[in-house]
């Protein structure tokens, strides 16, 4: 999707969500008694909302919308790690504990079915949320075996971040599509005075779920996969390793900093906006961030440069799962409602940047006009490869984040490191 430019790409990023009330919950009441397979959503008082830090300042405003509202049904925010495993493995073991601490949680899509097999979460009532309203591939990350175990709450899909401002100074009037684009435009940029001493590129790259995003979408835009369309490991290939390659290259010959290999989404946000680079890849909620900081004005957002055209995300985004060790459930069936409505969905994409889950936003004529970066965001994840959706998501995770390291930190051949990871893959989605 094009503007005047390939430079003007996908100019906004994504928005998520200060929670408006929608009318669907009630302080007062007896309970609902609403079942959904063997789950009876009743009881109501105070619940908890379990997510991770939160630096957009989104969650805690939605949060507090609803609390001014139902003061006898307050929610509190329970903050974990930003680190994604950390997240998910202080959420396991509360259920593995069958501890009423947790009532909401806020999962990374591709949890879904884990929590859901596990029984960690409930079977949800479709016919309460918007489902039909919202993008197909994101609904289908709440589901397990062809029921909602999760409402989806935001998306999320990968953007190439870039400087507008250098770009065009250095003539260069469209953003890459290729790898290779970016790198001869990265040689032209740092020619300029003004980039003296900036990165070319930097992603995700630290032994986190992060690698997992970023080594999934260089091997998925080069034309390989991780699992296939049976779910079976396919890694050991060509393609794949064409993919992997691309990173190992990237940091050997400098277009990605040797501190690369350290960065979460928050240190590669921040290295963009602090002006040491020149491309990032990072998710919609940077956008809004980067707006805030020295280079407001100077950047936008066009799809992830694939191999031999653009690339494919990874498919993103969070859902609300219901513990199925909660208290209080009717007042959580309640709020999760309220924070999945296409109202609050509208506030986090104003105030945060957070994808949201409603078709109808992407084509919004006020929404694109501030935003114009949403029919990127819309293509990028209709266009997404999921992550591997298995039961053993945690150890397929682990396999990849330990195989990718090693290949990104020389330990060992890429094609060694694939080879590996097909056997630790096979192991675990045989479990």
């Amino acid at each position: 999707m094009k503007t005047t430019t390939r430079a003007l790409q996908g100019s906004a990023v994504l928005v998520a969500a200060v929670l408006v009330l929608t009318g669907c919950g009630s302080s007062g009441g007896s309970d609902t008694g609403e079942q959904s397979g063997n789950t009876t959503f009743e009881g109501r008082g105070p619940i908890s909302f379990v997510a991770g830090k939160d630096s957009t300042g989104a969650l805690p405003a939605v949060i507090d919308r609803w609390n001014k509202t139902h003061p006898k049904e307050k929610v509190t925010f329970i903050q974990l790690p930003t680190d994604a495993d950390a997240q998910r493995q202080q959420m396991i073991q509360n259920a593995e504990t069958k501890s009423d601490a947790y009532t909401v949680l806020y999962l990374d899509a591709v949890w879904t079915s884990e929590f859901a097999a596990h029984q960690w979460v409930d079977k949800l009532p479709e016919r309460q949320f918007a489902l039909d309203e919202m993008l197909k591939p994101v609904v289908e990350t709440a589901k397990y075996r062809g029921a909602l175990y999760a409402a989806p709450a935001t998306s999320d899909g990968g953007l190439l971040y870039y400087r507008t401002d250098l770009l065009k100074k250095a003539g260069i009037t469209q953003a890459p599509t290729t790898w290779a684009e970016m790198k001869a435009d990265c040689a032209k940029v740092k020619e300029l005075p003004e980039a003296k001493g900036m990165w070319c590129y930097a992603g995700q790259l630290q032994k986190y779920e992060g690698l997992t995003v970023n080594f999934a979408e260089a091997v998925n835009s080069a034309g390989g996969v991780i699992t296939d369309a049976d779910g079976k490991p396919d890694v050991d290939t060509a393609e794949a390793k064409k993919g992997l390659d691309c990173l190992v290259d990237s940091l050997k010959d400098g277009t990605i900093p040797k501190e690369g290999i350290t960065y979460q989404e928050e240190e590669s946000r921040q290295g963009f906006q602090d002006g040491k680079l020149i491309f990032l890849r990072n998710w919609p909620y940077a956008y809004s961030l980067a707006g805030k900081s020295k280079i407001a004005g100077k950047y936008a957002a066009a799809p992830l440069p694939g191999l031999n055209g653009p690339g494919s995300s990874s498919l993103g985004g969070h859902n609300l799962g219901l513990s199925s060790f909660a208290k209080n459930k009717a007042t959580a069936l309640d709020f999760m409602k309220f924070f999945t409505s296409q109202e609050s969905a509208d506030t986090f994409l104003k105030d945060a940047s957070l994808a949201p889950a409603y078709t109808a936003l992407y084509t919004d004529a006020a929404m694109v006009e501030r935003f114009p970066y949403l029919p990127v965001l819309k293509e990028s994840i209709e266009r997404a490869v999921p992550r591997p959706r298995v039961v053993q998501y945690g150890d397929v995770t682990s396999a990849i984040q330990q195989e990718a390291y090693a290949a990104l930190t020389g330990a060992k051949s890429s094609s060694q490191a694939l080879k590996d990871l097909q056997n630790d893959l096979r192991k675990a989605t045989a479990q």
